[in-house]
């Protein structure tokens, strides 16, 4: 069975449920905190390194700002992605080699090593922030703007994976989504330290000319930012009738799509959903897919402080 997170989880604040699961999490923390202080970091001097993670568990755009990373610096420098293996995470394993050469093994060295041995110059890391082992040269912690850091509380009695204020010692923050309302979360993360650098970004549909506008859809997704797809979607005037959310990289039953159908036939409608859910069917010509893909908004400012990664020696 997939995981789908609890909704207390997304609250704005904090529920009776999130505080009876505090002492599990408090817990975790110190565990981790052990396991950060007695683990040796490793840095690599034959090859840079870029670390696209999160604090905030699932759905925040990893994979959309390693490839758009791997986009601006590809001309310049001889670059890679690099993956810890997940069997569940296929999806983003296609999308990743469609765009670059991929290293996916169940631990990120045995990747680097791959990676070093192949004269690559710079890996772009697709999560690995909480991996005590790497010293990565640049880490960038990414954020979806609606989800933000739900609760504020850590797994289990929040989406958190650690503490917020661990922003001050990653020093990057990349925020994405299609809200514009975010001068509270940039507030807040200079409040913890003012010389955090804030990127942002937002979901560009490159196939909405493909859609009819007078048409009606249903809209379905398993993925981590399932409201941010949809707001781009009415964004971009697709006239949605019907939505159904799944859990992140959930693997869909045949009779699951059978239902999908069924019911877009009831509404006399069609069927969306997005690239990284179709990677996951098997070609159903009667669902479709909208390709978007990041459009940083400050991206010169973005690219001239990442070139510093392996224009400094």
């Amino acid at each position: 069975m997939k995981f789908k997170k609890p909704k207390f989880w997304d609250y704005n604040k904090p529920n009776i449920l999130s505080y009876l699961f505090f002492p599990v999490s408090l817990l975790l923390t110190i565990l981790k905190t052990f396991k950060n202080l007695t683990t040796k970091k490793k840095k690599y001097s034959k090859i840079k390194t870029i670390c696209v993670g999160n604090i905030y568990l699932g759905g925040t755009g990893k994979t959309s700002l390693s490839l758009k990373i791997n986009e601006i610096l590809k001309d310049k420098i001889k670059t890679c992605f690099i993956k810890k293996y997940y069997s569940d995470q296929i999806d983003e394993q296609k999308i990743l080699s469609n765009h670059g050469k991929l290293f996916k093994f169940k631990d990120r060295s045995s990747a680097i090593k791959q990676a070093i041995d192949e004269n690559f110059e710079l890996a772009i890391f697709d999560d690995g922030l909480q991996d005590p082992s790497i010293g990565y040269d640049y880490r960038i912690a990414c954020f979806n703007i609606d989800n933000w850091v739900g609760n504020g509380f850590t797994i289990p009695a929040g989406p958190l994976r650690e503490n917020i204020k661990n922003l001050k010692k990653y020093k990057n923050v990349f925020l994405n989504g299609n809200n514009e309302n975010i001068d509270n979360i940039i507030k807040f993360i200079h409040n913890l330290d003012p010389n955090i650098k804030i990127y942002q970004g937002e979901y560009v549909p490159l196939n909405i000319n493909e859609f009819d506008k007078n048409e009606k859809y249903l809209v379905f997704s398993g993925i981590g930012n399932h409201k941010t797809f949809v707001s781009m979607l009415r964004k971009n005037n697709i006239n949605i009738v019907k939505e159904i959310e799944f859990p992140d990289h959930y693997k869909y039953l045949q009779k699951e799509i059978d239902e999908i159908i069924s019911i877009s036939e009831k509404l006399n409608c069609k069927i969306i959903t997005t690239e990284k859910d179709y990677m996951r069917l098997n070609n159903n010509d009667k669902i479709f897919y909208i390709k978007s893909e990041l459009k940083i908004l400050n991206q010169e400012t973005f690219i001239n402080d990442i070139s510093r990664v392996y224009e400094n020696n």
